[in-house]
């Protein structure tokens, strides 16, 4: 796996995802650092926890990362990017994730930092379970159990009933 791809369990060193892209040749790199906030969607958060498959995870990273820098070069840029993704438990203030992107100008680097990110958070198989006030509860996660309509309708196979 590439050595700018990481799934850690300590605090991320921002400065040490910066140093996977810095090179002679680029004039801009930017960071994103994602940091855990004390609320998501009208809830309190205490403590966020992230959870991931390592090697489906870091696959899916690179995979991110080849892609972005791929789009970036068909254009004639030559783009460098990395991710560092934090598992485990983290309190509020803790950067869950950092992204780098380093390009000969700002303009670039920027949009492909928010590229990166953008992949990432859409694909990389990482689960988040935020801890609050009413207890834990897991974010994206649907309830497996369905209604007896429901079921129903899933095993219907001449259309939804009337």
């Amino acid at each position: 796996m590439s050595p700018r791809v990481a799934l850690v369990t300590t605090p991320i060193d921002v400065a040490e995802v910066i140093a996977k892209v810095a090179r002679p040749t680029a004039g801009g790199i930017a960071i994103f650092v994602g940091t855990v906030r004390d609320h998501n969607q009208g809830r309190v958060v205490s403590l966020l926890e992230y959870e991931a498959y390592p090697s489906m995870s870091l696959a899916e990273m690179q995979r991110c990362i080849d892609e972005v820098e791929a789009s970036f070069g068909s254009r004639g840029e030559d783009v460098r990017l990395a991710v560092t993704h934090r598992i485990g438990a983290l309190a509020i203030g803790d950067a869950a994730v950092v992204c780098a992107a380093s390009t000969a100008h700002r303009g670039e680097a920027f949009a492909a930092c928010r590229a990166l990110i953008d992949a990432v958070k859409a694909r990389v198989p990482i689960w988040k379970r935020e801890h609050g006030p009413d207890g834990p509860y897991w974010v994206g996660w649907d309830d497996a159990r369905c209604k007896a309509r429901d079921h129903h309708d899933q095993h219907d196979h001449d259309g939804p009933r009337k």
